[in-house]
């Protein structure tokens, strides 16, 4: 991935996530909500986001609806606080590392567990 594409990356994701937590005003949308990832195409026109919310499955993906209801908005809002030729269309979609990371950990607290009931 080329220096620019990342900077952008950052860039947008810095944007996005000022944009997504001050200027949408849709009262469900959570607050517990982190713009973790934006990866810009090659040819910059599109762009996937990534999003880690934090709650229930039922909220995640009420919330990740929303945020794709009003990628057009974010995209507005956001060209305005970046200098890009065109902007890229944004694809939201939901960050589970999070909940895969609690998995793993969960599975050695188990196995760490076990191992001390057999040595006892």
């Amino acid at each position: 991935m080329s220096k620019r594409i990342q900077r952008l990356n950052s860039l947008l994701k810095e944007v996005i996530s000022e944009v997504v937590t001050h200027d949408i005003k849709n009262p469900h949308i959570s607050k517990l909500m982190t713009i973790t990832e934006v990866n810009i195409t090659k040819d910059l026109q599109s762009a996937k986001v990534y999003v880690s919310i934090i709650g229930s499955e039922t909220m995640r993906k009420k919330n990740l609806q929303i945020l794709q209801s009003a990628s057009g908005f974010i995209s507005k809002t956001a060209s305005k606080k970046v200098t890009i030729r065109y902007f890229p269309t944004l694809t939201f979609y939901l960050d589970t590392t999070v909940d895969k990371q609690m998995k793993i950990e969960s599975l050695l607290k188990q196995i760490h567990e076990e191992k001390q009931s057999r040595n006892l």
